[in-house]
């Protein structure tokens, strides 16, 4: 019976040991990276664009522009592709640069400088100036006609 022990636990003791050896001479097959912390990763991936609520939302945008402005069938296809193109690129900008909102902001910014330029020419003038007064009104810039008191010193009109 002890022999018998023995040799069971000997048989165990040389397959782990050969076991190590092999695996220590060749090299391990790729396996699936363990999940590292919070604090260790730089940045963790940003998740995955949503692409029906980014077309939800360039269709929305669209469609209300085609309610103001009238746009011919052409012009609504070039805005609702210069929508699509500027809402999933500030989709992306807002996840990859979540953690540095003045870059976010940047990018943003020039996001949507490009989309005017893109819908100046697109739109007639009238249709562009419209746009321009809504959109001015719905971030509450002050127009020309309504601003009164005394310019600010040192600009231009001031003392």
């Amino acid at each position: 019976m002890k022999t018998l022990l023995l040799a069971a636990l000997l048989t165990l003791t040389a397959t782990s040991v050969s076991l190590a050896q092999t695996t220590a001479t060749r090299p391990k097959p790729p396996t699936k990276p363990a999940a590292k912390p919070a604090a260790a990763s730089a940045q963790p991936a940003p998740p995955v664009l949503n692409e029906q609520q980014v077309a939800a939302r360039a269709n929305a945008l669209t469609d209300n522009m085609q309610k103001a402005l009238g746009l011919n069938p052409q012009q609504l296809e070039k805005v609702r592709q210069i929508n699509l193109l500027s809402v999933r690129g500030v989709e992306s900008a807002r996840q990859k640069y979540a953690r540095n909102v003045r870059k976010m902001a940047g990018v943003v910014d020039d996001i949507g400088q490009s989309r005017l330029a893109m819908l100046k020419e697109t739109l007639t003038p009238a249709q562009f100036d419209k746009y321009q007064r809504k959109r001015e009104e719905k971030m509450g810039v002050p127009s020309s006609q309504g601003i009164q008191g005394n310019a600010v010193p040192g600009l231009p009109g001031g003392e």
